[in-house]
């Protein structure tokens, strides 16, 4: 999941990362009264959930309140890459006298949380990366052990931080690692954070990424979450507990185990077939779950033909059955439907299936090209 501008540095002042003065605004009146509260120059952001936001002219700064006003409303009538604006974050300016990019992430070749640092902030990190590797500063940190005081110490000095700032860095280096782990994030950005010319270290912009498999625990952050960037079809997967992610084939999937849906969608792939979706339906899934399921793949009209791989291991093949069934009769799907059942009573539940007039198969291959010839053909 991700979090807004505002959302995230709200998070890092919580745990003594400083941030700029500011507060969200929905109007253009709003952002004029925060402006005057301010009481000088402001920079006006807008709060949409994609990168590049500066260049697409979603980021002003004005010289007064009335101009706040006039830019807000400019700001506020724009779609960023088909996104529309409908927050602003009117934040005090800031004296920039030098930027740094600052992080953490999950590092999963080394199992560990990474801390990012560069003194080449605020620019597009992954070109720095690209271009400057040398300029990139990571340290791994112990989850067990957590942030010790030597390695912010380390990080300050590889990218040539002057001493006088070292203290600060490191009182921001561990509210950003509290910030991170305690979010169950799997990013916490800075980009810039910036020394002032009156001498402060600042965090002017901030990105946070959260697990969606932690948001069983981190429910105060639910509540946070901005659909406008999702698929209607990813949205209604998140009520049912369905893992869902649209894709641009024209074979729907429907599977009970993730390691299982990524195996049925190389071998449609295999046999020439292109998957429209990964979705795993869990274990034990009940017929209103399976009508989720088979409403929200035949809700993408690129869908030609739909490919159920289920592995009946505690849940018995024929009650799966049953169910594909009872979800058939109320979606009533217009597209092939080739299911591919093995497991527990698997042959009672394949006969329930071609009684009812569906495509079965005992093998995964066999099922693949049943799917991707209906496909060609429907």
């Amino acid at each position: 999941m991700k979090l807004h501008e505002y959302q995230s540095k709200t998070i890092f002042a919580k745990y003594g990362v400083p941030i700029p003065k500011g507060r969200v605004a929905a109007t253009a009146l709003e952002a004029r009264h925060i402006a005057e509260e301010l009481g000088g120059r402001v920079v006006i952001k807008s709060q949409v959930l994609v990168g590049g936001r500066g260049k697409a002219g979603g980021i002003k700064v004005a010289k007064n309140a009335a101009e706040a006003e006039q830019l807000a409303q400019q700001i506020l009538s724009m779609e960023i890459k088909g996104l529309p604006v409908r927050k602003i974050l009117v934040d005090e300016a800031a004296a920039i006298e030098k930027e740094i990019y600052f992080s953490i992430t999950n590092d999963r070749a080394a199992k560990k949380p990474v801390m990012i640092a560069s003194a080449a902030g605020g620019v597009d990190i992954e070109e720095v990366a690209a271009t400057n590797p040398e300029k990139i500063i990571k340290v791994h940190i112990d989850p067990l052990l957590g942030l010790r005081d030597y390695q912010a110490r380390d990080i300050a000095a590889s990218i040539n931080l002057p001493r006088e700032y070292w203290r600060d860095f490191s009182k921001i280096a561990e509210g950003l690692w509290q910030a991170y782990r305690k979010t169950d994030a799997t990013l916490a950005e800075i980009n810039p954070l910036v020394i002032t010319e009156d001498k402060r270290l600042i965090a002017l912009d901030g990105k946070m990424l959260i697990d969606d498999n932690a948001m069983f625990r981190q429910s105060d952050l639910n509540e946070m979450r901005d659909t406008d960037e999702e698929a209607p079809a990813e949205i209604e997967a998140r009520k049912y507990g369905l893992s869902y992610i649209k894709l641009d084939g024209n074979i729907g999937c429907m599977v009970n185990g993730a390691g299982l849906a990524m195996t049925s969608m190389d071998i449609v792939k295999l046999f020439n077939g292109e998957p429209a979706n990964f979705l795993d339906i869990g274990g034990g899934a009940g017929a209103d779950k399976v009508a989720a399921a088979m409403r929200i793949i035949l809700s993408d009209s690129n869908v030609k033909a739909v490919l159920f791989n289920i592995f009946g291991g505690i849940t018995r093949c024929d009650e799966v059955a049953r169910g594909i069934l009872v979800a058939m009769d109320e979606v009533k799907p217009k597209v092939p439907m080739v299911v591919r059942l093995v497991g527990t009573n698997a042959e009672e539940g394949r006969k329930l299936l071609e009684n009812a007039k569906m495509i079965t198969a005992e093998t995964l291959a066999d099922a693949a090209q049943k799917a991707v010839q209906a496909a060609q053909q429907n």
